[in-house]
């Protein structure tokens, strides 16, 4: 989306598509694929995550064509080294914990960010190590709450650190929860925890995914003209 006046575009010409309790039954996923041949739909391009992908499994189980193009912030579908989001998503983060960045060095505080992923950690490792955090904290490798104190405690008897940023991802726990439990193992410093929330999963997209979204866009229909589906 390149302009504010096309992104009004494409919100009015949205089919305001969502999740659909019917659609886990065997009778709403053949419901839905008599809908489509009623209307002469012969092939869907499908843009999401998980649960989109497995409706769209279904309905090309019933013989509908249907193409996955791999569409969230999480970067969590496995088959596909990007998912269209993942770049905005991470540079929307990496921003905000440049601006915390600053707080940080000029009060001298430790903080714990707090960012979106669901169950997977590439946004916070992505953005931390974009930001410079000191330490990230994802659901993918274990920790050691007293490690992280230990760590940030070193940093500032040392002279090396003035600040300190610890970037979590959400699937960890939340932000909150992880500044409790350090102060619980020892945390003396100047602590604030901040939960940069949905504001992640919105704005204009970066260019890497206007591209990608293009570049998968262009290759579904493509796929659908040869006769290929259930992809």
């Amino acid at each position: 989306v390149r302009s504010r006046r096309q992104r009004q575009m494409c919100i009015r010409d949205s089919l305001y598509t969502a999740r659909c309790a019917e659609m886990r039954t065997p009778e709403g996923q053949k419901r839905a694929a008599d809908v489509c041949r009623k209307h002469g739909i012969d092939g869907l391009v499908v843009i999401g995550g998980d649960g989109s992908f497995a409706g769209a499994q279904k309905l090309a189980n019933l013989g509908i064509n249907t193409i996955g193009v791999p569409g969230t912030i999480d970067l969590d579908i496995a088959c596909t080294e990007y998912t269209i989001g993942f770049d905005t998503a991470v540079a929307t983060a990496t921003e905000a914990l440049d601006k915390i960045q600053d707080t940080a060095f000029s009060h001298g505080r430790t903080f714990v960010v707090e960012v979106m992923g669901r169950n997977a950690g590439d946004i916070a490792l992505w953005a931390g190590i974009a930001s410079g955090a000191d330490q990230i904290i994802v659901p993918e490798e274990e920790y050691d709450i007293n490690e992280v104190v230990r760590k940030v405690k070193e940093g500032y008897e040392s002279g090396e650190k003035s600040h300190h940023i610890i970037v979590l991802a959400e699937g960890v726990m939340g932000a909150e929860e992880f500044a409790a439990k350090m102060k619980e193992a020892g945390d003396t410093s100047d602590l604030r925890a901040t939960n940069l929330g949905h504001v992640i999963r919105g704005g204009s997209p970066t260019a890497r995914d206007r591209v990608l979204a293009s570049w998968m866009g262009a290759h579904a229909v493509d796929l659908l003209k040869e006769g290929i589906g259930g992809v």
